[in-house]
């Protein structure tokens, strides 16, 4: 391979890297997820927390990577629908979302006198940290669709996976920065500031949660709707 083809070979697969990174981040959303983070580890030590962030970080690219490559094939040997998951996911992130927003406010880190009975908290890394709190059925579906849309022949297969590998593994570790430093971070807003953030992230959340679910529902209608009398 020449060098003209090198570089246009890196190239292409830094392009094809950044929009899979843009595709998952914006739905993802670290920095938006953060707060809700903070709320449902509201219960756990600053360092308990903090150690929190590695395992959510590498499930996270774990998920993303395993719906990238075998995702449709998944999907299609139970016979499911990528709206039957947006439904089902919807309801469970709407549920957290009404969670949350009806949680009383706690300070965090102060876990009380039963820290020391109470389940290891890595014992909820994946669910519900992971999933559906940060990689959920829109980001699932995100890493379906770009896993679905790679070119026949087995090389062009092989990298344009790895490059939505790239992309992905860059988005899990926007999520270990953001999960880890996110007390330090909100810490500057105070107390008021806090709730008031988290509030809104459960509010957004929710309301994400509806469209992910209405997304499927207008997917499985839609054919019925169209469908010629």
């Amino acid at each position: 391979m020449s060098s003209f083809d090198l570089i246009s070979a890196l190239r292409q697969f830094a392009e094809t890297s950044f929009v899979a990174f843009a595709a998952l981040f914006a739905i993802v959303d670290p920095p938006g997820s953060a707060p809700i983070f903070l709320a449902k580890t509201a219960d756990l030590s600053s360092e308990e927390r903090a150690s929190l962030a590695r395992p959510i970080g590498l499930y996270s690219f774990l998920l993303l990577a395993a719906s990238t490559v075998i995702g449709t094939h998944v999907l299609d040997f139970f016979g499911v629908s990528i709206p039957v998951v947006q439904v089902a996911g919807g309801l469970i992130v709407c549920s957290m979302g009404w969670s949350l927003l009806n949680q009383p406010a706690a300070p965090f880190g102060k876990s009380g006198e039963a820290a020391a009975v109470r389940e290891d908290p890595h014992e909820r890394a994946f669910y519900p940290l992971t999933m559906p709190l940060t990689v959920g059925p829109g980001s699932i579906s995100v890493a379906i669709t770009l896993g679905a849309n790679t070119h026949e022949s087995v090389r062009n297969r092989v990298f344009t996976l790895a490059a939505h590998l790239a992309g992905a593994f860059m988005v899990a570790a926007s999520v270990y920065v953001c999960y880890r430093y996110a007390e330090r971070i909100l810490k500057r807003l105070g107390p008021t500031g806090t709730t008031v953030l988290i509030r809104l992230s459960a509010f957004i959340l929710l309301c994400i949660g509806v469209q992910i679910c209405w997304n499927g529902v207008h997917a499985l209608i839609l054919p019925l709707v169209a469908r010629p009398r």
